[in-house]
C-alpha cells in the first residue's frame, strides 16, 4: 500500500461509525424506485453537513454534488444507489420493502467517500473533478407506477440513471464508477468481484382483455382473461429452445392478478416481464417472437391484447482497461487473494449502469458483506465494514489511480474507449425507438381480427 493509499484508509476510517450508522438507518427506511424520499434527505442532511453544495432532482429523489480538485482535468462520477425492493415476506421488511439487493450500503459508502474527500489533504495531487451522484430507481419494478409518471411527464425513463442522463447530469462526465452489493450462500473468501459484462433487457405490460360472465352459471358468454395469460405464457415458454445460449435470453413474466370475485370470469389480466440478453440485437430480436406468441394466445381465447414495451437497461460493459485498473486497487487494499475479477464473466442480471457504459466507460464492481440470496428473504449484511467502509476506501484509491499524475491513467482509458453512441443524446435516441404500445388484437364487429404485434 502506497503512503498516498494509507492515508485514504486512515481519511475513511475517521469517519467509519457514520459510514456504519448510515448503513443501519438506510436499511431500516427501504424504499423503491421514486418514492425514496427518506434516503435523499438523510443523505442530503449529511452531505450538507460536509459542506456540499448538492443539486437535487426536485421532483424525483436523487442529487448530485462537484468536487473541483482546482486542476484541469477529467471528470469521474461516483454513484450509489437509493431504491429498495418489494419484498414483504423479508422478516426485516418495513412496510413491504427491503434493501436485500444492498443498495443502502451503496448510499452508507457514497457518504463515506465524501467525508474523506473534506479531510486535510485530500485532493492533494489530483486533477480534476469528480462528481458524487445519488441515483434513484435502479430496480426494474412497478412499471405501472412508473409509466404513470411517464404519462404526468415527471420521468421520462423508468431507471433513473437514463433518467438523470436525459436531464444532464452526466453532462462533461468522462467515466463512472460504482459498486454493488454482494451476498454469498457458500464459501465467503473474496471481497471485491467484477465480471466483464451484464444482460440489458426491455421492459413490458401485457394486458389481456376478455369478457365477464358468471364462472358457473353462463361461462360460454364469458371469455377468461386469465386463461389468455396463461396460453401466452405457455407459449412463450415453449420457446426458450429457440432462443441462442450464448445470447443468455431471460424471460420472466408474472401475473398480476384479477379484480373480480371467485365466481366471476376474470375480464382482464395484467402481466409484467422483462425480455433480456446479452446484445441489443438479441433483445429486440426475441421480443417480437415474444410478442407475437402472446398475440396467438389471445388470438385462440377470443381476447384483445394490449402490448406496452419500454426502455429497460441497455447491457453493460465494464472496460476492460478501467476494469484492470479497478481490480489491482481492490488487491491493494485488500489483497490478490480477495479479489475475482473475471474478463470473460457474465452476468445475466441488468442494470441501468449498462445505460452509462453505453457513451463512457466505466465499472461496476461488487463489495461482499452480506449472506444469503440477492434479492431474497434470507438476505442480510454480516459484515458492514467489508460492504461499506471498504468499498468507500476501494472507490477512493481508484478515484487517487485515475486522477493522480496529471490524470493519465484516465486520459489514457478515456482515449481508448470506443463508445456504442458517439453523444449522451444519440443513446437516448436509441432508448426511445423501443418505446411501443399496440393494440395487438383488435376485433370487427363480426368476429374478425386485425393483428399488430410489433413496431415497424
Amino acid at each position: 500500500m502506497t503512503e498516498r493509499q494509507q492515508r485514504i484508509v486512515k481519511n475513511v476510517d475517521i469517519h467509519r461509525q457514520m459510514i456504519l450508522d448510515a448503513e443501519r438507518w438506510l436499511w431500516q427506511h427501504p424504499q423503491t424506485g421514486y418514492t425514496e424520499w427518506e434516503a435523499h434527505a438523510y443523505l442530503k442532511e449529511k452531505f450538507e453537513m460536509l459542506g456540499y453544495v448538492l443539486n437535487e432532482a426536485g421532483n424525483i429523489p436523487g442529487f448530485y454534488t462537484d468536487l473541483d480538485t482546482g486542476k484541469t482535468g477529467p471528470m469521474l462520477c461516483v454513484m450509489g444507489e437509493l431504491d429498495a425492493l418489494d419484498i414483504a415476506n423479508h422478516p426485516e421488511s418495513v412496510n413491504g420493502m427491503t434493501h436485500c439487493c444492498g443498495h443502502h450500503g451503496q448510499g452508507a459508502a457514497l457518504l463515506g467517500i465524501a467525508a474523506a474527500l473534506k479531510e486535510p489533504g485530500a485532493l492533494e495531487g489530483l486533477c480534476g473533478k469528480i462528481r458524487l451522484m445519488a441515483v434513484p430507481a435502479e430496480e426494474l419494478i412497478q412499471l405501472g407506477y412508473r409509466e404513470e409518471l411517464r404519462q404526468k411527464g415527471i420521468i421520462k425513463y423508468f431507471g433513473g440513471k437514463p433518467e438523470f442522463m436525459a436531464r444532464g447530469y452526466f453532462d462533461g462526465v468522462d467515466l463512472s464508477l460504482m459498486t454493488h452489493g454482494g451476498a454469498t450462500l457458500g464459501e465467503d473468501i473474496y471481497d471485491f468481484r467484477c465480471n466483464a459484462s451484464h444482460n440489458g433487457c426491455i421492459a413490458k405490460r401485457m394486458t389481456y382483455k376478455g369478457k365477464a360472465a358468471h364462472a358457473g352459471g353462463s361461462p360460454n358468454r364469458g371469455i377468461n382473461a386469465q386463461y389468455a395469460a396463461m396460453l401466452g405464457i405457455q407459449a412463450c415458454n415453449d420457446l426458450r429452445e429457440t432462443f441462442v445460449d450464448a445470447e443468455t435470453v431471460r424471460f420472466h413474466p408474472i401475473m398480476l392478478g384479477v379484480k373480480s370475485a371467485v365466481n366471476i370470469i376474470p375480464d382482464e389480466m395484467k402481466i409484467e416481464s422483462y425480455v433480456r440478453g446479452k446484445t441489443i440485437e438479441a433483445i429486440k430480436r426475441e421480443n417480437k417472437k415474444i410478442n407475437r406468441a402472446l398475440t396467438g394466445a389471445a388470438l385462440a381465447m377470443g381476447c384483445e391484447l394490449e402490448l406496452t414495451d419500454r426502455p429497460g437497461y441497455s447491457p453493460e460493459y465494464e472496460d476492460p482497461r478501467f476494469m484492470k485498473l479497478v481490480e489491482q486497487c481492490c488487491i491493494d487494499l485488500v489483497g490478490n487473494d480477495r479479489v475475482a475479477f473475471n474478463y470473460s464473466g457474465h452476468s445475466t442480471g441488468s442494470s441501468d449502469f449498462g445505460d452509462v457504459t453505453m457513451v463512457m466507460p466505466g465499472v461496476q464492481f461488487t463489495a461482499m458483506g452480506a449472506v444469503g440470496t440477492g434479492h431474497g428473504v434470507d438476505y442480510c449484511v454480516k459484515d458492514a465494514d467489508r460492504l461499506c467502509v471498504n468499498s468507500a476506501k476501494a472507490q477512493l484509491f481508484v478515484v487517487e489511480a485515475l486522477l493522480s499524475n496529471n490524470a493519465e491513467a484516465a486520459k489514457e482509458i478515456i482515449s481508448e474507449y470506443k463508445p456504442q453512441y458517439p453523444s449522451i443524446q444519440d443513446f437516448l435516441n436509441e432508448l426511445d425507438g423501443f418505446i411501443m404500445d399496440k393494440n395487438a388484437v383488435v376485433y370487427d364487429e363480426n368476429g374478425n381480427a386485425t393483428v399488430d404485434f410489433q413496431k415497424i
